[in-house]
């Protein structure tokens, strides 16, 4: 959402302030920094168990209410001991005076030349500062152990209070979209609740008479749609709240209502087709006519077309508009460029640039300077350990089978021409590589 210095100015103003702005050739770069201009933070924080946490964002930093841990205690079962009992010039023979459990109280300071039998999370006796590994001693006569020279050095395999995290400090910053080791950490902070943003609410639709809804037969010339399901998933891995408006006709009346009901219940609306430059259809008019909007050609490929804008409905109350391409694949892109970070920015999210990684290319390819390029690739690790890409064949917009096949895109930069095997190339993967 625009900032409130942009909210009297139209889009058209925003742009034009762009170094080599130009709607009909836009850097792939300068769209991304046009969208970021326009994006307002959350304004309403709610609090949520954290059961419901995951994939949230904070609101508010975490401050460590105590010590973690709140004690000295052992790293491993072994026997604790004092590091200036062990000898440098021959093997260290201590009493064991006992043994220390997790959870129970501390032992008692004990004497010179003794140690303690300790179990990994077992509190370190009073005095007691190095824990020898349970492996390396050896067992003697009369409830001795005895320990090789040189294997320790004071400190070694205990774990000291506020190692972790000291109480005051901040645990997590305000901003981080939760993932399952924060909720870990939370709950090892003994918090049960926390303070997140509102989850953010997107409105995805489709346009096309040509489209028509699963269960339904095709009629001549017509195919499924899927790009609204894809768009649905993608958010849905996002975080976010999904609006599905279903498919809307071209037709004025339809676009209106759809638009419009966008604008009144979501905070960005997504949607599909109806972009491309000479399209015979009215969902540009539509979208021009409800709000302040821009149509590029954006020098990438595939995605060519896109819009952004806003739009309102009759009480006035906007959201963003995203008007990704009709082509299954390009839709996928587009949102990996442009949309996602958006959205989470929208949604008070400390930035989330996409995993990159460096990846040889199994073949050559074929590149014009000029545009950024993705083409859908197999990352596989080589004997080497290395990482490499295969491409996945046809690249046509359309092929979305090439896509589910794929695990992540090759980034082809806007400067870069034909590239040999071998050569090194960037990949976005699209979730953890196996």
């Amino acid at each position: 959402m625009p900032s409130p210095a942009h909210a009297q100015e139209s889009f058209a103003d925003i742009a034009a302030r762009l170094a080599a702005y130009d709607p009909k050739a836009l850097r792939v770069e300068l769209a991304q920094q046009f969208i970021q201009s326009l994006l307002q933070r959350p304004q309403t924080m709610e609090t949520v168990g954290l059961r419901q946490a995951r994939g949230r964002v904070l609101a508010a930093d975490v401050i460590s209410p105590l010590n973690v841990p709140a004690h000295d205690n052992s790293a491993m079962d072994g026997y604790a001991l004092r590091a200036s009992d062990l000898r440098s010039d021959g093997p260290t023979q201590l009493h064991v005076a006992g043994t220390s459990l997790a959870g129970q109280a501390a032992a008692p300071e004990l004497a010179p030349g003794s140690c303690q039998r300790i179990m990994t999370g077992a509190l370190m006796p009073a005095g007691l500062d190095t824990v020898v590994p349970q492996e390396f001693t050896r067992a003697l006569i009369d409830g001795q152990i005895e320990i090789p020279p040189g294997l320790l050095q004071a400190g070694d395999n205990r774990r000291c209070a506020g190692e972790d995290l000291r109480q005051g400090e901040v645990a997590l910053s305000a901003g981080r979209r939760l993932k399952p080791a924060d909720i870990g950490l939370l709950a090892s902070l003994g918090l049960a609740q926390v303070q997140v943003w509102r989850r953010l609410k997107v409105a995805v639709l489709s346009t096309g008479n040509e489209l028509c809804e699963l269960g339904q037969s095709p009629r001549a010339g017509g195919l499924y749609d899927s790009n609204r399901y894809t768009l649905c998933a993608l958010l849905e891995q996002l975080g976010v709240e999904v609006l599905d408006l279903g498919l809307v006709r071209d037709e004025p009346a339809a676009l209106r209502a759809a638009f419009a009901h966008a604008a009144a219940e979501a905070d960005a609306v997504i949607s599909s087709g109806g972009v491309s430059v000479g399209e015979a259809d009215h969902t540009k008019a539509v979208m021009a006519e409800l709000g302040d909007v821009l149509f590029w050609r954006v020098a990438m490929r595939p995605g060519r077309p896109l819009a952004i804008g806003r739009i309102s409905n009759t009480e006035g109350r906007s959201c963003l508009m995203f008007g990704l391409p009709g082509n299954p694949v390009a839709v996928m892109v587009t949102f990996y460029a442009f949309v996602r970070e958006a959205l989470l920015a929208m949604s008070g999210a400390t930035p989330e640039p996409l995993l990159t990684l460096q990846a040889i290319s199994s073949q050559a390819l074929r590149k014009k300077p000029g545009r950024t390029e993705y083409q859908r690739g197999i990352v596989s690790r080589r004997s080497d350990g290395r990482w490499q890409v295969d491409i996945t064949g046809n690249q046509g917009s359309g092929i979305l089978s090439s896509m589910s096949q794929a695990n992540g895109l090759v980034v082809l930069g806007h400067e870069q021409g034909d590239l040999a095997a071998g050569e090194l190339v960037e990949v976005w993967p699209f979730e953890g590589l196996a």
